[in-house]
């Protein structure tokens, strides 16, 4: 579900001036520090400095339990850093991101709305009359492939028919950042396949500033601009980041069959697969 109201809302990220050239987002000296009672405090995230430029795809990828959905929720204002700075589009962050959109791995549709009034729901909040509300949820619907599903309900569609109602439910709002975690990890290889494909072409559109949480480094290859590798946790921290040289636009069954698409995997994977065996270690999975 979206975490930003519409548009036209005063952002509340200290000020309601946007600097045009300022990176979308910007974590700066990040750190995470958890304080469970009756425990000894958790580092989980340790000196996070990334930044994501307006209309720029990265893909955060790192073993279990590092820390790469804890970032997402720093971004969106979800979680307030233990140590060091945010900023979205230069100004500091206060509270709620309200130029982001969440999706979320989960679905977050309420199972006793039509998929219409679910999309819909948001516009609604903010003030927008409901027959317009429907009108346009109707639209995005449409776009997402999902024309005249507006009267089902989550359990009358599948698992990729969902994700596709919550990506017109996030986009709707029209949010300048997208944060996804893992939003396609409960799909198989193919109902994910052409999730990615249907995600590149709704971003080609605009070329919003994404942040992409995953665990599958093909994925993060054929999706991103830029691919950044975090360590195993505690005390999680980049290792190390890559562009991605390969042309847009892009088919993602083609574009892995690329030679610059698996030497580019080879490297990074040389970097990752030692931090994926330490997290595996960690956890016993």
């Amino acid at each position: 579900m979206s975490v930003m109201p519409h548009p036209t809302t005063t952002p509340s990220v200290g000020k309601t001036d946007v600097e045009p050239q300022a990176a979308a987002v910007t974590l700066k000296g990040v750190g995470i520090t958890f304080q469970l009672k009756g425990r000894a405090a958790f580092e989980a995230v340790r000196d996070v400095s990334l930044s994501v430029t307006d209309g720029e795809f990265v893909a955060i990828v790192g073993p279990t339990g590092c820390g790469k959905s804890t970032l997402l929720n720093v971004a969106a204002g979800l979680l307030t850093p233990s140590a060091g700075s945010v900023a979205v589009f230069g100004a500091p962050l206060a509270g709620l991101n309200r130029f982001a959109g969440y999706l979320f791995q989960a679905d977050a549709l309420f199972p006793w709305k039509t998929a219409r009034d679910n999309v819909a729901i948001a516009l609604e909040i903010a003030g927008t009359p409901t027959a317009e509300a429907h009108a346009r949820a109707d639209e995005w619907l449409a776009r997402v492939g999902l024309a005249g599903f507006g009267p089902r309900y989550p359990h009358m569609l599948s698992g990729g028919q969902r994700k596709r109602v919550g990506l017109a439910q996030v986009l709707i709002r029209d949010p300048k950042i997208l944060l996804m975690d893992e939003p396609f990890g409960p799909l198989d290889a193919q109902t994910r396949q052409i999730m990615g494909n249907l995600l590149l072409d709704l971003w080609s559109t605009d070329r919003k500033a994404v942040m992409f949480v995953t665990h599958d480094l093909e994925e993060a290859i054929a999706l991103s601009d830029r691919v950044v590798i975090m360590s195993a946790g505690p005390a999680a921290h980049i290792i190390g980041e890559w562009r991605v040289p390969l042309a847009r636009p892009r088919d993602i069954s083609e574009v892995r069959l690329d030679r610059a698409f698996h030497d580019l995997h080879r490297e990074i994977w040389e970097a990752l697969k030692g931090e994926v065996l330490k997290g595996y270690a960690q956890t016993g999975g």
